[in-house]
Formats: C-alpha cells, structure tokens, sequence
C-alpha cells in the first residue's frame, strides 16, 4: 500500500500551471512538525519539509484559497522521479501526489476586506478530494 497523511503547514504560495494538454497542476512545499525527547530527556522539535503535487480541481482550488503558513491536511502516495542534472548525474525526487485536500485554517478575505467567495468559519473543515487515476485494488483481487 502507498498512502501518505500529512498535517502541516504550506511553506509557500502555491504555484499554479497548466500542462501542454491544459490540466492544472500545482506544487508547494508543506512542513511537518515533530516533538519528541532526546537521550537526555530534553524536548527536541524537529521539522521535516515535504514537496506536494496536486492535479485538477485540487490544484486550482489549493492555489484559489491557500497561501504560505496555511494549515492543510494532505493524503495520497508517493511517487519518486529520476532525471538527469546538467553535471551529467543521476539526482531522484520523491513527492506526495495528492488525492485528498482539507483546509484546516480560515480563508483569507479579499484585498478589498470583502469575504472570499466561499469564507470558512472558525473551526469548519473543508475536504476536496480527486480519484486517482488508477484502478482501485481489492483485497479480493490479491492472490495470496
């Protein structure tokens, strides 16, 4: 199984564009928070920062009403890319695709101090999600 949840916090505005065949994608990256205790006992806070990629109506509607600090939930996979860099070397990407979107901050109000088109509340969750674009497996389907 391939499944990431993450809850953090975009570490900048989304970045909105359109492929060759005109689907949006976006990108941002979303930071992860972690506490724990040392060796020692003492409190250690530690961030781990993640690259996100949404397609579809996820992305226009990530890049419409989130910006850098938002709070976000993220499901969906991993994927890892390789390419080849202009020194000639191999270098691997490895992203969260996501599937599933939740706002878990307010939407900004407008320049203009007029509310966003649709305006959270305090406290109120908003969840977009996106089927992927591959067959569902079933446990059924395993043959072991």
């Amino acid at each position: 199984m391939n499944k990431v949840i993450l809850i953090g916090n975009l570490t900048k505005d989304v970045e909105l564009r359109n492929t060759a065949s005109g689907k949006m994608v976006a990108s941002f990256g979303l930071a992860t928070n972690e506490s724990y205790k040392d060796s020692n006992g003492n409190k250690v806070n530690k961030a781990e920062f993640h690259n996100i990629t949404a397609w579809g109506k996820i992305a226009e509607l990530l890049a419409k009403y989130c910006s850098k600090g938002k709070k976000i939930s993220v499901v969906g996979k991993l994927q890892t890319t390789d390419y080849t860099g202009q020194d000639g070397v191999k270098r691997y990407k490895t992203e969260v695709i996501a599937s599933d979107v939740e706002f878990l901050s307010p939407a900004d109000k407008a320049e203009n101090n007029q509310p966003a088109e649709r305006e959270m509340k305090e406290g109120e969750d908003i969840t977009i999600s996106e089927e992927l674009e591959e067959e569902e497996i079933k446990i059924e389907n395993i043959p072991f």
